[in-house]
C-alpha cells in the first residue's frame, strides 16, 4: 500500500516549526530529510525514523516496524499530533544521522 499525499502534507504541517524539512517521493512512499540528512520516511501512512540511539532514548517504548518487506527495522512515531515532540525528536537525532554521500559523476 502506498502512502497518501494527504498524510505527507499532515506530517509536513506538524514539522513546520523546523527549518529545512524536505522530502522525496520514492516508489509510492516518502523519504523525509532534515537539514540534508535522512531522518526516516512515511511508509504505508506511518511515520518511521531511523533507530539511532538518541531516537531510542527519546521514545523508549517505540515499536520497531519494517517500512517494507526486506528492509531494516525503523522506529514507529506514535505522537504525530504533538508538534513539539516531533521537533524535539528531529533535533536530538540530527547529530547522530550520517551525512549523505555525494553522488558519483557519470
Amino acid at each position: 500500500m502506498a502512502s497518501s499525499k494527504e498524510y505527507l502534507e499532515f506530517i509536513l504541517g506538524q514539522l513546520s516549526e523546523l527549518e529545512e524539512i524536505t522530502y522525496r517521493a520514492m516508489m509510492g512512499e516518502f523519504i523525509i530529510y532534515y537539514r540534508g540528512k535522512i531522518v526516516g520516511g512515511i511508509y504505508d501512512d506511518r511515520l518511521l525514523v531511523k533507530p539511532v540511539k538518541s531516537a531510542i532514548s527519546y521514545m523508549p517504548i517505540a515499536l520497531c516496524e519494517l517500512p517494507y518487506e526486506g528492509a531494516k527495522e525503523m522506529l514507529l512515531v506514535d505522537e504525530i499530533d504533538n508538534k513539539e515532540f516531533l521537533a524535539g525528536l528531529f533535533h536530538v537525532m540530527y547529530k547522530e544521522l550520517p551525512a549523505l554521500k555525494p553522488k558519483k559523476k557519470k
